[in-house]
């Protein structure tokens, strides 16, 4: 469960956050991962809410984004939505796909209390 590592990147990225802007805690906590990233969003959650409990992200509600995924398919120059790598073209049916979008991991927002 590499979600694990990613949570605890999460969270050092908030904290460090946390001391050099001077906010005592986090109360939502908006998180991007898109459909490619190959994140599991329930098991992020998870174990963020697993990690929170002493931390600036207690008590934080996390809202988890998941942008569908996009990719250019090479053949037929058209760019279509699809659900995983390796998927083929919906329009041609071929597999020349190079994703666009969906991949992104990223913290999109903070709502901090100051101390």
């Amino acid at each position: 469960m590499h979600e694990a590592s990613i949570a605890g990147g999460i969270l050092k990225l908030v904290e460090d956050a946390a001391q050099r802007e001077g906010f005592r805690r986090v109360t939502v906590l908006r998180i991007e991962a898109g459909q490619l990233a190959g994140v599991e969003a329930r098991a992020l959650r998870f174990v963020l809410e697993a990690l929170a409990p002493g931390t600036c992200l207690q008590d934080a509600r996390f809202e988890i984004d998941e942008p569908p995924g996009q990719a250019w398919c090479l053949p037929c120059g058209a760019t279509v939505t699809i659900k995983q790598r390796g998927d083929a073209c919906p329009l041609c049916g071929h597999y020349q796909l190079q994703a666009t979008g969906g991949t992104e991991l990223r913290v999109v927002e903070m709502l901090v209390e100051d101390d």
